[in-house]
């Protein structure tokens, strides 16, 4: 009887006191207060919500079996109900859109697109929520005619695409205003349209051990990855930024941010805050506004200077700086232009701001406001040149020199001996830069020789076009090696007797003088047991020809991708490979005398001699570095898929750990015999990384090894190698060690960190400038790992 009168009085009661599920919305069943709209597998729910018991309404997202609420997605974040509205409801309108109504059916948020279905198949269009908690409206024969991932708020779910703005739809996230309030608030997160330079970008990242997680910008700025344990709770991963700098635009426009200042906003040179009483606060967004106006500026009536003249009052002042937002990058300046060339056009130019010249890039200027400036402890950035009025430059303080006759002799010798030193050093670095200045090579025998006369005579020869026509027998197919980036490589063989291999660079390749020049400039000063060696060179006409000593095995991936051949491949030779190719990168990043970033390591451009010793190939995209630069930034984003580091692939940057990305990739697929683009990274497949660190964080490494080698191997030895390659691809280039590093774990029991998970995926469909690869029928979706970082 009791029993009865309980059901017969919460029948009674109104229906926000209690919740019903229901699996769709339609225009003949509404979403109403206390319903709630459930996924298939009953993942994700959608509803009416009050954020931290705030007196506004809203229709949200959020994990249906966690206790601890993170509401994922929001319908209606700026117009917001009355919390004492419960008629609100959530319905489909006859022409087929989703609309939220107030208790007095006044329209508070719709989807408000053209209706694709006529009024006779309204009926038929139902809302839907999936269990990737996407919420989509459907047509009558189950076509998506919207979709929330399209219009996402301040969270990204597994697999849900954000895409830049050169798609068409700019996809960026909003953070809320206030934990309580999820109107826009102060921060977007989102791909910056200008990086990379190629194509469009589409990101998106999935957990493959945690699949229950999500990503939010806070209204704080701060971006978040967070699981779930089963445990009703959510769980920090990983986030950033870790410091405030890594906010864009921290201190507004003119202003630098150092994290390790107090305060960590100051003003250019020559700037003051806009706004005193808000920089005081610690307001630093507005930013600084120029002191003293430009001469330029006040010349109205009076045109620039011209090109080689200097302009009295107007000069730079120079700081070592993260480069701001919004540069543009010169093209127009050919190979013989130098710094001071750079420095004159900006001069020249009124709207430019700020110049810098970059090595192996060029000139870079600014003419719009300087924001996201960034000084580090260090001295590492690049020299960034900010235009000032000549009075903000100051005049300097005379040097005084008291003392003896003695001493002065002394700081005399003393200064000739490094001014001696220092011309010597410059003399072999002015001698590199003479040649990679140079736009062209001549493409006379004469003066080709003239170049190789000035350097090493001895050892690098100028072959005649004719004899390398012999050589190879005109080319032939049959003596064909194989296909790079840039051209063809051929077996030949000399007069004398003497095998090599021919690089015909293609003349259609827009690159190749670029390739041919690097090769040149690189290979032949560079002396390693592990490093390829070149022969020599000839030049005519269109025809750019490298030669090398010949490798009869090859190159590594026609033996370790090639199920007949990969059998040759046993471990102790592949630890031998591993080891070599360690050799020779470590050579290249701290012992030769120039800093080499390689910048295309693959199993490809590892060949092998006849004893299967390797030899690092193909230098055509390499860079040098000065010995206490640690980071370079390029326009043009060049290398293959799958072996770029996030950094490189995203951001232009390279460094000698962009090398230790490539190398990691290549010692996982040595180990393994698989290619790292053979894997999906959808339909619940693993891509290639995560399948290895999930094997090895599972203590199941040993089971990325080649079934060929069956039980044939040292099993320390394969687990110290899956071990360092998941270290070398960790996503935080500071994450990943150096190749002295390297060395030291594979020559002593030494480990190092516990690596973590490859975290993103980041597809590139370049449409108009695919990156070079070696694989000429590849897919335009493009992809590497990566995370997001702050700016």
């Amino acid at each position: 009887m009791f029993f009865f009168l309980f059901i017969f009085l919460f029948s009674l009661l109104p229906s926000h006191y209690y919740c019903a599920e229901v699996d769709q919305i339609t225009l003949l069943q509404p979403l109403a207060q206390g319903q709630i709209l459930v996924s298939p597998g009953h993942i994700f729910e959608l509803g009416f919500f009050s954020p931290n018991n705030s007196a506004k309404k809203y229709v949200g997202i959020w994990h249906k079996d966690i206790s601890q609420r993170k509401v994922v997605w929001v319908a209606n974040r700026e117009k917001p109900l009355a919390v004492a509205d419960t008629s609100a409801s959530l319905t489909v309108t006859s022409n087929g859109n989703l609309k939220l109504v107030d208790g007095k059916q006044k329209s508070i948020w719709s989807t408000n697109i053209a209706s694709l279905v006529s009024s006779s198949n309204t009926s038929s269009v139902a809302a839907v929520l999936l269990d990737n908690g996407n919420f989509v409206v459907n047509d009558h024969l189950g076509a998506e005619l919207w979709k929330s991932f399209d219009y996402p708020g301040d969270t990204v779910l597994p697999n849900m695409v954000l895409r830049d703005s050169k798609s068409g739809k700019g996809h960026y996230l909003s953070s809320w205003k206030a934990e309580n309030d999820p109107s826009p608030g102060k921060f977007l997160l989102g791909l910056a349209p200008q990086t990379p330079s190629q194509g469009t970008v589409d990101f998106s990242y999935s957990l493959y051990d945690k699949p229950v997680s999500y990503i939010y910008i806070s209204p704080e700025g701060t971006v978040r990855l967070r699981f779930s344990k089963n445990d009703g709770k959510w769980h920090d991963y990983w986030q950033t930024p870790k410091n405030p700098c890594d906010i864009y635009g921290a201190c507004g426009p003119f202003g630098v941010c150092k994290a390790s200042a107090s305060p960590i906003c100051k003003c250019l040179k020559g700037f003051v805050p806009k706004s005193s009483a808000e920089w005081s606060k610690g307001n630093w967004t507005r930013g600084c506004m120029r002191q003293t106006k430009l001469f330029c500026e006040r010349q109205t009536n009076k045109s620039v200077s011209s090109r080689g003249k200097k302009v009295d009052d107007d000069g730079f002042w120079k700081m070592v700086l993260k480069i701001p937002d919004f540069h543009e990058f010169i093209t127009a300046l050919n190979a013989e232009e130098t710094s001071n060339d750079c420095k004159l056009r900006c001069l020249n130019n009124c709207s430019c701001l700020a110049y810098a010249f970059v090595n192996n890039i060029g000139c870079l200027v600014w003419s719009k406001d300087l924001i996201d400036i960034q000084q580090f402890s260090a001295s590492v950035g690049v020299d960034l040149y900010i235009r000032l009025a000549r009075s903000e430059l100051g005049e300097g303080k005379p040097i005084k020199l008291i003392g003896s006759l003695t001493a002065i002799v002394f700081v005399s010798i003393l200064a000739a001996i490094v001014f001696g030193f220092y011309r010597r050093r410059a003399n072999q670095k002015r001698q590199t830069q003479n040649f990679e200045s140079t736009g062209m090579i001549k493409s006379s025998r004469d003066g080709l020789r003239e170049y190789i006369g000035k350097h090493d005579p001895l050892e690098l020869q100028i072959y005649d076009f004719d004899s390398i026509l012999i050589a190879t027998n005109n080319f032939s197919v049959a003596n064909k090696l194989g296909q790079g980036g840039f051209g063809p490589v051929y077996k030949g063989m000399l007069q004398d007797g003497k095998e090599v291999a021919v690089k015909r660079l293609s003349s259609s390749s827009g690159q190749g003088i670029e390739e041919f020049k690097n090769e040149m400039l690189l290979i032949y000063n560079l002396q390693h047991k592990n490093l390829v060696r070149i022969m020599g060179c000839c030049v005519k006409e269109d025809e750019k020809l490298l030669i090398y000593e010949f490798m009869p095995n090859k190159s590594l991936d026609t033996f370790l991708f090639d199920t007949r051949k990969r059998a040759v491949l046993d471990w102790v030779t592949r630890f031998n490979i591993i080891h070599g190719v360690a050799r020779g990168l470590l050579y290249l990043h701290h012992d030769s005398y120039v800093k080499v970033i390689h910048r295309d390591m693959k199993v490809s451009n590892i060949l092998l001699d006849e004893k299967m010793n390797p030899k690092i190939s193909d230098f055509g995209l390499a860079r040098i570095v000065e010995g206490t630069q640690n980071l370079e930034n390029t326009q043009k984003v060049v290398g293959t898929r799958g072996y770029m580091s996030p950094e490189y692939a995203m951001g232009g940057m390279f460094s000698e750990k962009s090398d230790v990305y490539s190398f990691g990739v290549l010692v996982l697929e040595i180990i393994s015999s698989k290619k790292n683009t053979s894997f999906c990274l959808y339909d619940q497949q693993l891509g290639f990384l995560a399948y290895a660190w999930n094997l090895w964080n599972e203590g199941r490494g040993l089971e990325l090894v080649d079934e060929i080698l069956g039980d044939s191997y040292s099993s320390s030895e394969v687990l110290k190698c899956v071990h360092i390659g998941l270290l070398c691809v960790q996503d935080n280039a500071v994450d990943r060690p150096t190749m002295a590093d390297i060395a030291l774990m594979l020559n002593s029991e030494k480990d190092g960190p516990h690596p973590k998970l490859p975290l993103f995926t980041i597809q590139i469909s370049a449409f108009h400038h695919q990156p070079h690869s070696e694989n000429t029928n590849s897919s335009k979706k493009e992809a590497s790992i990566t995370m997001i970082e702050g700016r």
